[in-house]
């Protein structure tokens, strides 16, 4: 099991990459071969999704096209052995129009993130979940 300070240390480069845009081989060194990322319903993604590591990597690169740039805040955080829990702000600036947003605008979310950190030889699925928040349509409303 790693020790829950690295595996801090491992959820911030991680949002740290999210932030450079990273895509390919630069995000998938934190992802686990049998990975699945859930996404809960919001502004961008409706019905929210499920993701395997294929299409994890596939959505950060359409995600590099809708998004000029985001960034992750990180509100609060613990970690226990290979888990670990953050409550994290997301700003993204849109680089195309998004409804009624007009490129330039941003969107605002919250939410809690649970990953698990595992070891290299570990070969159990790591679950990175993206729980619901709201988000901000750039006219001050908020919805889902």
């Amino acid at each position: 099991m790693g020790e829950p300070a690295g595996n801090l240390g491992i959820a911030r480069r991680y949002l740290q990459a999210l932030e450079r845009g990273a895509t390919g081989a630069a995000l998938k060194e934190f992802l686990a071969p049998d990975v699945v990322l859930e996404e809960f319903p919001n502004l961008l993604t409706p019905l929210g999704k499920k993701r395997n590591l294929a299409a994890a990597l596939e959505g950060a690169e359409r995600g590099r096209k809708v998004m000029s740039r985001q960034m992750y805040k990180i509100k609060q955080e613990i970690a226990d052995h290979d888990r670990v829990a953050r409550e994290v702000e997301w700003v993204g600036t849109l680089a195309v129009p998004f409804g009624s947003i007009p490129a330039g605008g941003q969107m605002k979310a919250f939410f809690c993130r649970v990953s698990r950190i595992p070891r290299r030889e570990d070969h159990q699925a790591a679950e990175l979940r993206l729980f619901q928040g709201l988000v901000a349509n750039g006219t001050g409303k908020w919805g889902f």
